[in-house]
């Protein structure tokens, strides 16, 4: 493999084990969970595995997170802290959050 080569970063849901994954060349490097709600998806964790870390990998994983929840139409609901500090640095994703939380988020 060339080592200039970058690499391969993938994001997917994991509906089977309530999560978004992020994998580099393959290799699971962190996660965020959820528990899907009928029109609303709750995040509770997030994290990335100590070999990864630095990278921006959760913050990938977090915006593909809600760019999903935006395509598909859910409320979110941010219980994980990482999620949360990602919407509020990222303002753009406030209006998928359900109102009782958006006003904990807002600056």
């Amino acid at each position: 493999m060339d080592e200039a080569a970058e690499p391969e970063v993938l994001v997917r849901d994991a509906p089977d084990r309530s999560r978004f994954e992020i994998t580099v060349d393959g290799k699971l490097a962190g996660f965020s969970e959820y528990r899907s709600r009928p029109g609303r998806i709750v995040f509770t964790h997030t994290e990335v595995d100590d070999a990864y870390q630095g990278r921006g990998l959760a913050g990938r994983l977090v915006r593909a997170a809600l760019d999903r929840a935006r395509r598909l139409e859910l409320e979110v609901t941010p219980l994980c802290p990482y999620v949360a500090n990602y919407i509020r640095r990222h303002p753009e994703y406030l209006d998928l959050v359900d109102e009782h939380h958006r006003g904990q988020l807002n600056p």
